[in-house]
């Protein structure tokens, strides 16, 4: 059995690292919390310290996605969420892998352009 050294080994995030991730404010993740049901990090303790979880973390991105990248207000957000669950996931997913190809593309071009 081989060692998966890209999995991530990390159960729960901070709700610090899932701001920095998307480059967003604190408040903003606990906004989205009070208007997007389905997105409910785990707390634990008294102080009532959010930890999200990797399927959390896919909810955000699913929201930032709409919101932030493709411009949408947040009832428009809901809206297509709920009517399209699926395909607004699938949707995400690709943005994020075209996003990630991209970066790839250009630093390759500036590796080739270094040879010259």
């Amino acid at each position: 059995m081989a060692l998966n050294l890209h999995k991530n080994l990390k159960l729960y995030y901070s709700i610090k690292e899932v701001a920095e991730m998307f480059g967003l404010n604190e408040s903003t993740l606990r906004y989205w919390e009070t208007e997007f049901p389905y997105l409910r990090p785990k707390t634990q303790g008294p102080s009532k310290v959010r930890q999200y979880s990797e399927k959390d973390i896919e909810q955000i991105r699913l929201i930032h996605n709409l919101v932030k990248v493709r411009g949408f207000k947040l009832a428009a957000a809901k809206k297509m969420i709920n009517a399209n669950r699926d395909g607004s996931d699938r949707k995400a997913d690709v943005l994020t892998r075209l996003i990630a190809v991209r970066d790839d593309l250009q630093t390759l071009k500036r590796q080739l352009d270094g040879l010259q």
